[in-house]
């Protein structure tokens, strides 16, 4: 299997305040890393440097064993989905005009194949064709945040980052958006690092969970491997009533995503 994302060596510093200090990781085509920890530990800054938002002071950062130093950004970030909370959608946009803004950019003469796209992730992420012509002021919150998916996906990219792009809405949207997600990943193959501050969430949409502490990784394991086998007392105390939960299911509603592997180049036919 290869690797999509490699980070090497990586440090970054803001003043005195140190966030990443020789830090590694690599996210295999096909995982959904889920990203865990206390706050400032530099999850966010990890995700904003694969998009070239943030430049490391040293270290390298690889896309498919190409290094993305010297590349041009934003060819390279309308190759990524990226979705935050609150979906930061253009205000002055339709629905419509907001999910087709990036294919409309990598398609120019082909109108037809953008409003295709905008049909097919309005259909994959549970939003009504009606609600095209809507403002974003126009919809709820589970609604912007759909918007804000399906335009993160809309090009068909083979990464998807998104930082905590749930924490916005109510438990019930929630709960349905972790599960429109899931469907998701498993029909399309796509790569994604999902940063949260919920270890509930973590573990249900995880293929593989990333805990971090002040710029380090604590543990990076299967789900099953985090509840079964914390490995330091800061793993422990954040997994403690998870893990309660978790034991009383033997029989197990948990299942933690497992793709069947299919290869990320099919989202591109969907």
């Amino acid at each position: 299997m290869s690797a999509v994302v490699e980070l090497r060596h990586i440090s970054k510093s803001y003043e005195q305040n140190t966030v990443l200090d020789d830090f590694n990781l690599t996210v295999p085509t096909g995982a959904f890393v889920t990203m865990i920890g206390s706050s400032g530990c530099g999850k966010t800054t990890v995700l904003k440097m694969i998009n070239g938002l943030i430049e490391p002071d040293k270290g390298e950062i690889l896309l498919d064993g190409v290094s993305i130093r010297g590349k041009d950004m934003t060819k390279l970030r309308r190759n990524i989905g990226y979705a935050i909370q609150g979906s930061v959608l253009f205000p002055h946009m339709t629905v419509e005009e907001n999910i087709s803004y990036v294919p409309s950019l990598l398609n120019k003469k082909d109108k037809k194949r953008t409003k295709q796209a905008v049909d097919k992730w309005m259909d994959i992420v549970g939003l009504s064709p009606e609600l095209k012509e809507r403002y974003p002021d126009e919809l709820s919150g589970g609604q912007q945040q759909r918007v804000g998916i399906a335009r993160a996906l809309a090009a068909s990219p083979e990464l998807l980052l998104m930082d905590e792009p749930f924490g916005a809405v109510d438990e019930i949207t929630r709960g349905q958006l972790q599960d429109e997600l899931r469907r998701i990943y498993e029909k399309t193959g796509i790569t994604v690092l999902f940063v949260t501050h919920d270890i509930s969430e973590a573990l249900k949409l995880g293929t593989k969970v990333l805990v971090m502490d002040q710029g380090e990784i604590i543990q990076y394991d299967t789900p099953e491997m985090i509840l079964e086998h914390p490995a330091s007392p800061f793993v422990e105390r954040l997994i403690e009533k998870e893990r309660g939960v978790q034991k009383i299911d033997k029989g197990g509603t948990h299942r933690p995503l497992i793709l069947s592997h299919t290869s990320s180049s099919n989202l591109r036919s969907l």
